[in-house]
């Protein structure tokens, strides 16, 4: 009967759980680029506007494509969230610079949350499948080049690293567990603990794609 309870209540509140998980996102990708702008010797605002533009870059964009009012313009919560995560960093800035992993662990978390949210979003505005997970990508991985534009760096989702294909197969991911599975919140988990999961085991055993060679001289 509890478990009854539990997974109702779950689905009565799917709506405040896709919220939670924009603003776990915004806090989570607000600190990976926050943290890259303290490495670089930026200000607070120059920090706070990187911090920002990571958080709400991909979802602008996203929205933009969706014709939709950007999502931070009409709540100032995520402004917040990226104050506090600057307040976060500079409060435990020792701890965040002596772990080498940190930036790798946020921009993650926000990379797998955000892709959800973006999924979540185009599918409630009626597009076909596959532009959700474009969507997702967009979502996931647009602010982070703007973040590593800003701060004068070859964009990430171009160098070394498995990014927007962890978004992809987030996507993918999420769309067979909706198949099979009636309950939003547990696909939704699923989809970004795919993305968590993509990124963990490429980085660990340096898994890429080719690179394009140019003209030998």
């Amino acid at each position: 009967m509890m478990l009854t309870e539990w997974l109702t209540n779950i689905q009565f509140n799917q709506e405040l759980f896709t919220e939670v998980i924009e603003y776990i996102g915004t806090f989570a990708f607000a600190i990976s680029g926050i943290r890259l702008a303290a490495g670089k010797d930026f200000d607070l605002f120059g920090a706070y506007v990187v911090g920002l533009v990571t958080a709400i870059g991909g979802g602008t964009i996203r929205d933009l494509c969706l014709d939709l009012t950007p999502f931070w313009m009409l709540n100032a919560s995520y402004l917040i969230w990226t104050a506090t995560a600057l307040l976060f960093v500079i409060l435990f800035r020792k701890h965040l610079i002596r772990l080498n992993n940190t930036f790798f662990i946020f921009d993650t978390i926000g990379l797998a949350l955000f892709t959800v949210v973006g999924i979540e979003k185009t599918l409630d505005c009626n597009y076909a499948f596959w532009v959700a997970i474009i969507m997702g990508t967009i979502t996931g991985a647009a602010g982070g080049i703007i973040r590593d534009i800003f701060i004068n760096q070859i964009p990430l989702i171009f160098r070394k690293e498995i990014y927007a294909i962890a978004c992809i197969i987030g996507g993918i991911i999420y769309y067979i567990s909706s198949k099979f599975i009636d309950d939003v919140t547990l696909v939704q988990i699923i989809s970004a603990l795919s993305v968590i999961l993509t990124r963990v085991i490429a980085v660990k055993y340096k898994i890429g794609l080719p690179h394009i060679k140019g003209e030998p001289n």
